[in-house]
């Protein structure tokens, strides 16, 4: 399952952890606007896709244009899913995000480590 994912990238979950992560929104309140936001994007921009018989998948234009793709790209492994990123724009967001990275915290990783 390939679905926008955050920071302008695409992700992409197996599909027991895409249908785990439907269930989760789908629970969330409905009066809250960005819950209802979230929901809406995930729904609407998830396209179900299965490999070739060489491991290749095709991307839509609404995703190759949502995540600047170009013509080098990178596939990173997050745990449980996969991202796809634009390599300029994966390059871009390690160069800013990699001092948070290295200061982490132990109040932001409290439930992680």
């Amino acid at each position: 399952m390939i679905t926008k994912g955050q920071d302008h990238s695409l992700t992409v979950f197996p599909r027991d952890e895409f249908a785990a992560l439907a269930e989760r929104a789908a629970a969330a309140s409905r009066s809250n606007p960005q819950a209802r936001a979230f929901l809406r994007s995930l729904a609407s921009g998830t396209d179900e896709q299965r490999p070739d018989a060489q491991g290749r998948i095709t991307l839509s234009a609404a995703h190759r244009k949502y995540a600047g793709l170009t013509k080098d790209c990178v596939v990173i492994g997050a745990i449980k899913h996969l991202e796809i990123w634009d390599a300029t724009a994966w390059e871009t967001y390690l160069a800013e995000h990699e001092e948070e990275f290295s200061e982490a915290r132990d109040e932001a990783l409290q439930d992680i480590l």
